[in-house]
């Protein structure tokens, strides 16, 4: 198969994913807090209907507020290019670098925060200075815990990462077990699920994305859930294909391609249903604790580099 056809066929696999990861997860947390709940399949009937409804767009609203969700949804789809999730060595791999998707999450965060501060509510206002908070102890934790992989790999580029964990034999460095903890507590606090936040609510004292897009309705709100799902999706692949890369293939047959498909599919949904065993299990974190939290996850990833460092040195 073409390169750039198979490039473009897996952002579109992203994209039309994601909401059903999100179901899943909710279906799953439904069922082990023994409550029928809604099917996987669910966000898209909710995205479907949401798309059909009028926009109602305050009148105080200036050209970002409504432009804000356009530009927030083209720049999370434009990062779902960039992360491998079926084959490795497609031609997007040149831009597939941590930095670079790092700076696409800073760049829709940032059109999020003014979005929600545009209006002028307390909610959105709110809500936009926790977002930033969250961020701004998160990303270099995020960037630490890639960067003890690229120590090994010699590489920032996710696409070398991959193949050189796929082309060596298998061992357990402790620095990846470091990075992969330190990691996890890093996509919890991004994609806004419990402890840190709970996208289920609309509480005064909870709300954080929620806050934020209070605001919006009709299309403009299906494409900012839609881009939570899809950052959500994001990290999962991210995740599992970084520290369990089995399944990716660099043969473009339609048969390899298939089994790559469901080997990931399959590692996707299996941390989803983790996810949501660990949502069920944690309340809400106070506000307050967050930066401790956080705190936890750079100082694992911060083992990972210095356990590199002198395993090397030894």
């Amino acid at each position: 198969m073409n390169g750039w056809l198979l490039a473009i066929v897996q952002t579109g696999l992203l994209i039309a994913a994601a909401p059903f990861l999100a179901g899943w997860v909710k279906w799953v947390k439904c069922r082990l807090q023994s409550r029928q709940g809604p099917p996987p399949w669910q966000p898209y009937r909710d995205l479907h209907r949401l798309f059909g409804k009028e926009v109602v767009v305050a009148a105080v609203a200036s050209p970002i507020f409504r432009s804000a969700p356009y530009l927030i949804f083209s720049v999370t789809a434009l990062a779902c290019s960039v992360v491998p999730l079926v084959a490795i060595g497609l031609p997007t791999t040149a831009i597939a670098d941590v930095i670079v998707l790092v700076g696409f999450f800073a760049l829709g965060r940032f059109f999020l925060a003014l979005a929600g501060m545009d209006i002028g509510t307390s909610f959105g206002g709110m809500g936009a200075s926790r977002e930033m908070t969250i961020a701004s102890l998160a990303e270099p934790a995020m960037l630490l815990g890639v960067f003890t992989l690229a120590m090994t790999v010699h590489s920032t580029n996710l696409a070398s990462m991959i193949s050189y964990l796929l082309e060596n034999p298998f061992q357990l460095y402790p620095s990846f077990v470091f990075a992969a903890m330190g990691m996890v507590l890093v996509a919890v606090a991004e994609t806004g699920r419990i402890p840190i936040d709970n996208p289920a609510t609309h509480l005064e004292l909870t709300m954080v994305h929620e806050a934020m897009i209070l605001e919006y309705s009709g299309r403009h709100l299906a494409l900012m859930e839609w881009a939570a799902m899809l950052k959500l999706m994001i990290y999962s692949v991210l995740l599992v294909n970084l520290f369990c890369p089995w399944g990716l293939v660099v043969d473009y047959t339609p048969p390899a391609l298939l089994q790559g498909l469901l080997v990931v599919t399959v590692k996707v949904l299996l941390l989803g249903t983790i996810l949501a065993f660990a949502e069920t299990a944690l309340a809400k974190m106070r506000l307050f604790r967050v930066p401790q939290y956080l705190a936890l996850a750079f100082i694992l990833c911060l083992l990972g580099i210095l356990s590199h460092v002198i395993l090397e040195v030894n």
